[in-house]
């Protein structure tokens, strides 16, 4: 195998793919990236997998020599991002378990690997597929990613929930305490907006798998549609010239759906980047034991009022404007860290409205207008 290739090129592309190399691998071949010099199609394809993630990325290179190669994914990551600009040459003789990297600076070997080793990424043959506009995808991660549990106890929870309708695609993210749900569109690959031959279809991911999905659309400036394609054990992103795979996440989703009231009897909207402003100045105040935010509602002067009493540090008050009709609850508490989080996730409409029953009832926050989102956070109970 013999290729050369711009330092740019191969480092953003390594950097990609090294992220989903294992920190503690089961097989020594996994702790590598898997190098494949294609010389009829002139490129270097780059492979990371840890048995559930995988990411694969190609781009142009001058090859001389095809083959495939695999090179210890942090040394050669580390390497190559200190190597200056220009051309990069990699070379491994055959036989030889080493491959050579020359650039303008100097000449570094490396052992390496066969590629015969390394395990191919799973495939999707005959499964659904779905094609989703960027930022709609971008949307839905963004609206609901930050909800998934931490706790790998709770494993379906670790994960988004998709739903694949014939009208588009249901985001869906709970950790027990709060819900998030984003609807977004598909696309067909004629551009048309509605896909009326897919068949509904859930699935849970892993939210490691989809913030490096969120990564890769970042990186990516094209507006190409990603295509989505699933089978019963692999959900599959294909992104340009890039592509990642992720095992979906086993277990039964809870039916979230049946949290949200259907209907109710108070709302207030109000301006959505003043109201995140007053509850991130007061939280500094915030207990540190119970993180704790109280909303005191007044209908009758149509405005909020937030307010946190932090014994032996101090205590703090804002109060600002809203539109409200509620006779009840006058009071109402939140985790701050949650009500926060759901803000800022909130697409940047100007106005969200906050709907409740009562001051132990699930509270539903909604923009309006924009994307269709739907953040539900349980109240705390306040002890008299």
């Amino acid at each position: 195998m013999k290729l050369t290739c711009t330092q740019s090129d191969l480092n953003s592309n390594l950097s990609l793919v090294s992220r989903a190399v294992p920190s503690r691998p089961t097989h020594p071949v996994l702790a590598n990236v898997l190098l494949i010099a294609d010389a009829e199609n002139q490129c270097l394809e780059l492979t990371g997998f840890d048995l559930s993630l995988g990411i694969r990325s190609n781009f142009p290179a001058v090859v001389e020599t095809g083959g495939s190669f695999t090179l210890p994914a942090k040394l050669f990551n580390d390497i190559v991002s200190r190597l200056p600009d220009g051309n990069i040459t990699i070379d491994d003789d055959e036989g030889e378990a080493i491959a050579t990297l020359t650039s303008t600076s100097g000449r570094y070997e490396v052992r390496g690997m066969g590629g015969e080793e390394y395990p191919e990424l799973p495939k999707v043959e005959e499964g659904e597929v779905i094609y989703l506009p960027p930022e709609a995808l971008i949307n839905g991660l963004k609206g609901t990613l930050f909800a998934t549990s931490p706790d790998e106890t709770k494993q379906v929870l670790t994960g988004v929930h998709l739903k694949v309708q014939k009208d588009g695609l249901e985001f869906a993210a709970t950790d027990g305490h709060r819900l998030a749900i984003v609807k977004t569109e598909s696309v067909a690959p004629d551009g048309e907006s509605e896909v009326e031959e897919i068949e509904e279809f859930e699935v849970t991911i892993p939210a490691k798998a989809l913030r490096e999905i969120e990564r890769m659309i970042g990186m990516d400036q094209s507006s190409e549609a990603v295509a989505l394609r699933f089978d019963e054990g692999q959900v599959i992103f294909e992104l340009g010239e890039q592509c990642l795979t992720s095992r979906k996440l086993d277990g039964q989703y809870p039916a979230y759906g049946q949290l949200l009231p259907d209907k109710f009897t108070n709302q207030i909207n109000v301006d959505r980047k003043q109201f995140l402003g007053a509850v991130e100045r007061i939280a500094v105040l915030a207990d540190q034991k119970n993180n704790i935010l109280k909303c005191s509602i007044d209908s009758v002067n149509q405005e909020i009022s937030l307010s946190v009493d932090a014994q032996d540090v101090g205590s703090g008050r804002e109060s600002m404007a809203a539109q409200i009709s509620s006779d009840e609850p006058e009071e109402i508490a939140f985790n701050v860290k949650y009500l926060i989080e759901g803000l800022k996730a909130i697409p940047s409409a100007s106005e969200i409205s906050i709907q409740l029953n009562t001051a132990t009832s699930p509270v539903v926050l909604n923009p309006l207008g924009g994307v269709k989102m739907t953040y539900l956070i349980m109240p705390v109970q306040l002890r008299n």
